[in-house]
């Protein structure tokens, strides 16, 4: 690991000063850390956010769920608010790695890694969410841009994401056994109007489900997607799955998530 300089801002306007010239943001740096040690990636500053008091709020506004990027996953998970308002998304909190990631990790930095097998992305993307930073808002569907990259500019910090609350929403993931990401991973969420699907794990990056969607419109039931695998050109292969398999995967944890959901 090369030299670097630490600092613990109180404030987000401290932060944001802080951050000057070769700079990161440090939140649950399971990510930037491993990166830092193996030399993979160096910075002049590491500017830890855990001291700016209700980064990691949960609450609930109208008909939206507002959880701060600071919010470690086993937060997300055990919350009465989250569990109340979306249990599917606690449930995909409880999913996320072992105890040690989920009491470490935030939603904040995993959006903002965006890692094309992680679990927060599909939420996002399934529950309608806004991204919210020191910068203004974006729309989860302009949010992630592709394989490890967002529409965040240099120095900007996501301060919250609010997620609307929807009539039933449940996750389903075939999970790697060592790593626990996913090698597909499908959100579903009913709302008044209408059915969102999004998958993570089967392509670079995640992404909406529209022929799901089309498909339980129509007729919310496990028999109406049948045999439907997902189709896309950005389909993922490595030496864990290769396209066709997580093509696969992510139609059956789409008729896991339908069946949940009845």
């Amino acid at each position: 690991m090369t030299p670097f300089s630490l600092k613990r801002p109180t404030s987000l306007s401290e932060a944001s000063s802080a951050f000057a010239g070769d700079a990161a943001w440090l939140a649950g740096g399971h990510t930037l850390i491993p990166a830092m040690k193996s030399r993979l990636r160096s910075v002049e500053t590491l500017v830890d956010l855990s001291a700016i008091p209700d980064l990691d709020s949960i609450s609930r506004d109208d008909d939206r769920l507002v959880v701060g990027a600071m919010a470690r996953h086993a937060a997300v998970a055990a919350s009465p608010l989250v569990k109340a308002a979306i249990p599917g998304l606690a449930g995909l909190a409880s999913l996320i790695g072992d105890p040690q990631v989920r009491n470490r990790g935030t939603i904040g930095g995993s959006i903002a890694n965006n890692d094309p097998a992680a679990d927060y992305p599909a939420a996002l993307l399934a529950l309608d969410a806004i991204v919210a930073t020191t910068h203004g808002t974006h729309a989860a569907e302009d949010f992630f841009q592709g394989m490890f990259t967002t529409a965040l500019d240099e120095g900007e910090l996501i301060t919250s994401v609010s997620f609307r609350v929807p009539r039933a929403s449940t996750y389903a993931k075939h999970r790697h056994p060592a790593s626990r990401y996913a090698l597909a991973g499908v959100y579903v969420a009913r709302f008044e109007d209408g059915v969102r699907v999004a998958v993570t794990g089967a392509t670079t990056a995640a992404a909406r489900w529209p022929a799901a969607e089309a498909v339980l419109n129509a007729a919310f039931a496990p028999a109406s997607v049948g045999m439907l695998s997902f189709e896309s050109e950005n389909l993922a292969t490595d030496i864990h799955a290769g396209a066709d398999f997580r093509a696969h995967l992510a139609g059956v944890m789409l008729r896991e998530a339908v069946t949940s959901l009845l």
